[in-house]
């Protein structure tokens, strides 16, 4: 079990599922929304998240059609992205509290800083993510 929460602790959730590979995004949405070179992604099954505090807190803002970034709306933290029709939540990383695995999987590489390097380890995907596993 993973527990993680936002920056004002308002929001604080629970993850009931074993985690994968860290999902490291550079397309240029994610990099706006973080303000950062890339976006630290989780991939979570919604039935495998459960908020523990602060639903009044969250805000919702669609990024693209059926494209949704949830975010406290207190402290600005990014929570998860969900897209329409997925039962995918894309958990941010940087607010899980516990250790996490050091698999990174590099997506979206294409949309990449020109002033950033990517120097970790992982497999790339240029145009987005990796095939889901059969």
């Amino acid at each position: 079990m993973f527990t993680g929460s936002c920056l004002c602790g308002a929001v604080r959730y629970r993850i009931r599922a074993q985690l994968s590979a860290l999902q490291v995004c550079y397309c240029g949405m994610c990099r706006k929304a973080q303000g950062t070179p890339f976006a630290t992604n989780i991939p979570v099954l919604q039935s495998d998240f459960e908020l523990l505090s602060g639903a009044a807190a969250l805000r919702e803002y669609q990024s693209s059609p059926g494209k949704l970034r949830v975010f406290c709306g207190t402290c600005g933290s990014p929570i998860y992205s969900r897209r329409a029709g997925l039962d995918v939540l894309r958990v941010r990383a940087g607010l899980i509290e516990q250790p996490l695995a050091d698999e990174l999987i590099h997506c979206h590489v294409e949309g990449k800083c020109d002033w950033w390097t990517i120097r970790e380890p992982g497999p790339q995907f240029a145009g987005g993510y990796p095939p889901p596993a059969p």
